[in-house]
Parts: C-alpha cells; sequence; structure tokens
C-alpha cells in the first residue's frame, strides 16, 4: 500500500518545497501542482506533492496514520 503523508510547506525554492511534520523535514518537488504557497498542506509520497489539502483534513489524515502505527499497523 502507498500513502501520501501531509506535511506544511515551509520554505519554497524553484520547483522544491521543504515540507515539515512532527519535526521532520523533507525536500518535494511541486511539478504535479500549481498556486502551492508557504504554510499550505500537501500530500508527499514518493518525493512528490501530489494534492493540496487544507489543515482540517492534514490533521485528520495523521490522526489516522498516528492511530495506525500505535495499533502496530505499521512498517516492521
Amino acid at each position: 500500500m502507498c500513502l501520501g503523508v501531509p506535511m506544511l510547506v515551509k520554505m519554497i525554492e524553484n520547483d522544491v518545497a521543504v515540507c515539515e511534520i512532527d519535526g521532520v523535514q523533507r525536500e518535494a518537488s511541486l511539478m504535479m501542482l500549481d498556486d502551492v504557497r508557504t504554510g499550505d498542506y500537501v500530500l508527499i509520497h514518493a518525493g512528490f506533492a501530489i494534492e493540496k489539502i487544507d489543515e482540517k483534513e492534514a490533521a485528520l489524515t495523521l490522526q489516522a496514520l498516528r492511530e495506525a502505527l500505535d495499533l502496530g499497523l505499521g512498517p516492521e
């Protein structure tokens, strides 16, 4: 199963965003999206921002991912 992880866009340079969640930062290409700005939430998959989402949806998705990890459903 592939997952898109919601992350907050902290900085953008050219078509690359520095995104952060829980203190972890990753670079992600913005070549698949238009109109992404610092402060937006995006779904990151395989180094690409694949969808722009609102803050509420990001929080709900992160909560579900954390609950799955707490249940031992994450990677071993």
